[in-house]
């Protein structure tokens, strides 16, 4: 009997000590098992381990600094962080809020786009630390540290003009940040004891505490302790039994945690995405799902990083590892500069946006002359054009000596001037209420920024709504970049005769005489704009000027010619512009209407007139598409080329 008893025990500590053997081989780290001892060196493991990710992450942030720098600054301007209680509770109002917060506060440090990327690697270094420690992947396998973060960049590189239409605020950084995070509670998960059911327990928590503050996020980082279970032991003898209660823990508390926070505690979150919160949507229009790929990529090279745990080989022969790693590396490249938005136009009306907040009109033109020669221009970079031209007072010389055309917006949506451009060039031209609307239309559908505040100050202190502009300087002092800027304001509330000094605000003072009715422009800022000035008259000569430009576009030569009557009128005796007196030439010679003979015309402008009439003669067999390259070298500066071959532009 005692014989029997003794083996029974014997053969139990066996099994207990397989099984303690077994976990012990689990828990045990992999990147510190010795790694191709018959090639690599101590310092060859070092390099690979960590100096590697290291100069790829270096290597992101100078691309992001020399290709998007003004992307960035962009992206911090319509953003909109507050230090104030009330702009954090409402953020708290939605599952992920305070991701969101988190967000919206490290954008607003593009603001300096260098520190603003130094920002997001210092995250994507933490990130790859995390990954690294959760998952136990070896020092030879290091270059798969940067996957994660390569599908985080191309979350925003690849944006373009979504950055206009996401009501997602934050989003540069919120994915990052909830990913770092995710990862990071794997990592505790993953180093606590796997008895008395602790893990289990820290599942559970973890769901509970993280869904509400990172929205998917939270549910990411129990999914992928549920499939680290599987590789793991949980302290149970039959294992199986402690991973199939993992399993089970996991999917209850990923179905009805949000479940529960969307009957019980939040209010403004739809049924249909409590499992997507703190992600951006991409719905404009229609449903944009290919944007959704790198956060699909991301969630599943996380899980196959669960699924490999404890798989890795301790040894890996030099050529390997060099050849794996070169390929990673290869991969990653290709698929960053595949996912990298690459609309040249894009970031040329960034950067001329960026140069007309800053009153620098020589940056707007010589970023428009970076044109390719197969390139053409939207027409938010002509207006742009057209406006730094108005600002030196050369427009009438050379608005035509600049390629014009209409090339759509990259974008898998129809994308309008009035979101993009609108308040800007409203603005400069004095349509105060019109700025104002778009302002506030845009901020009310797709979330306030520092960019609409900015606006909506100025317009109000232009028109006199000293009260509304307050209201705007309080909420711009509360933010950590603007607060000079409101401050500098803050003075014209009590005394408006200081906008008469203001060099970006004396300009616009000719245009309030003018009639600012806000009607409805159907969202195509050039055509309302040509139309409104074209159609009315001044008798400031700024204003009168901007009348005769916009009659110039328009090409109505009845309209030209009362524009151009009073344009002489007002500047008698002074020098007519080259670009008004071809219009004129031509008109007079076209319709025969108007006694030109009398008009001082300079010789050139003749000239120009009758070398393009009989070139244009000689190709007259050909279609204007044929003519356009042919006449252009000799003939692209004049208001002919303009007028007869520049046709068909699109407005958006």
């Amino acid at each position: 009997m005692n014989d029997k008893k003794l083996k029974k025990d014997k053969s139990v500590k066996a099994h207990d000590a397989a099984t303690h053997l077994s976990t012990s081989q689990h828990g045990r780290s992999a990147s510190s098992a010795p790694v191709a001892q018959s090639g690599l060196s101590p310092l060859m493991r070092t390099v690979i381990g960590w100096v590697l990710p290291v100069l790829g992450l270096v290597a992101i942030a100078v691309a992001l600094l020399a290709y998007d720098s003004d992307f960035l600054f962009r992206v911090q301007e319509l953003n909109l962080f507050l230090y104030t209680p009330l702009f954090f509770e409402q953020q708290m109002v939605v599952s992920g809020g305070f991701l969101t917060w988190l967000g919206t506060y490290f954008t607003q440090y593009f603001y300096h786009p260098w520190l603003g990327v130094v920002l997001l690697s210092l995250w994507w270094m933490l990130l790859m630390w995390f990954t690294k420690r959760a998952f136990r992947l070896p020092a030879y396998a290091s270059a798969l540290l940067l996957v994660p973060v390569v599908m985080l960049l191309i979350t925003v590189v690849d944006m373009g003009y979504w950055i206009f239409y996401l009501k997602l605020r934050g989003h540069v950084f919120a994915a990052t940040i909830g990913t770092t995070v995710a990862v990071g509670l794997v990592w505790l998960y993953r180093v606590l004891s796997g008895r008395f059911q602790l893990r289990n327990l820290f599942m559970l928590l973890s769901t509970v505490v993280a869904y509400p503050l990172l929205g998917y996020y939270g549910l990411m980082a129990t999914g992928l302790m549920a499939l680290l279970a599987w590789r793991m032991g949980n302290g149970l003898r039959d294992q199986l039994l402690s991973k199939v209660i993992a399993t089970i823990v996991a999917v209850v508390a990923i179905i009805f945690v949000p479940l529960v926070c969307y009957r019980y505690v939040y209010c403004q979150t739809p049924e249909s995405g409590i499992y997507t919160t703190a992600l951006p949507i991409y719905t404009f229009y229609g449903e944009h799902n290919s944007y959704y790929l790198p956060f699909e990529l991301l969630t599943l090279v996380l899980a196959l990083f669960a699924l490999a745990y404890g798989s890795w080989r301790k040894t890996v022969r030099r050529s390997y590892v060099v050849l794996g790693n070169i390929a990673v590396l290869a991969i990653l490249v290709v698929g960053a500069w595949m996912g990298w938005y690459k609309d040249n136009n894009f970031r040329r009306e960034l950067i001329m946006t960026h140069a007309v907040e800053d009153l620098d009109w020589d940056k707007v033109l010589q970023t428009y002359q970076t044109l390719g020669e197969n390139e053409e221009p939207t027409r938010m970079m002509w207006m742009l054009k057209n406006l730094a031209l108005f600002r030196q007072g050369t427009a009438g010389d050379n608005m035509y000596h600049y390629k014009n055309g209409s090339a759509a917006p990259d974008a898998p949506f129809q994308v309008r001037l009035s979101q993009t451009g609108a308040k800007l060039i409203y603005y400069h031209y004095g349509k105060l209420n019109f700025c104002y609307r778009w302002c506030l239309e845009d901020g009310v559908e797709h979330g306030w920024c520092v960019d609409y505040l900015k606006y909506m100050l100025k317009s109000s202190i232009l028109n006199g709504e000293m009260k509304v502009a307050k209201k705007y300087i309080d909420l711009l002092k509360a933010t950590k970049y603007y607060k000079d800027y409101a401050e500098h304001y803050e003075p014209y509330l009590t005394n408006r005769s200081l906008v008469k000094h203001d060099v970006e605000m004396k300009p616009i003072l000719h245009f309030l005489s003018g009639p600012d009715v806000l009607t409805s422009d159907n969202s195509l800022v050039e055509l309302y704009l040509i139309n409104n000035f074209s159609n009315d008259n001044s008798n400031d000569p700024v204003y009168q000027e901007a009348c005769l430009q916009a009659a110039l576009q328009s090409k109505q030569i009845p309209v030209f010619w009362t524009q151009f009557s009073k344009y002489a009128d007002l500047h008698n005796g002074q020098r007519m512009p080259i670009h008004y007196q071809e219009a004129a030439y031509l008109y007079g010679h076209l319709e025969n209407k108007i006694d030109i003979s009398h008009m001082p015309f300079d010789e050139e402008v003749k000239k120009n007139y009758d070398d393009f009439m009989a070139a244009a003669q000689e190709m007259g067999e050909m279609t204007e598409e044929q003519m356009k390259p042919l006449l252009y070298p000799r003939f692209g500066g004049t208001f002919y080329y303009e007028y007869f071959l520049i046709r068909g532009l699109k407005s958006y």
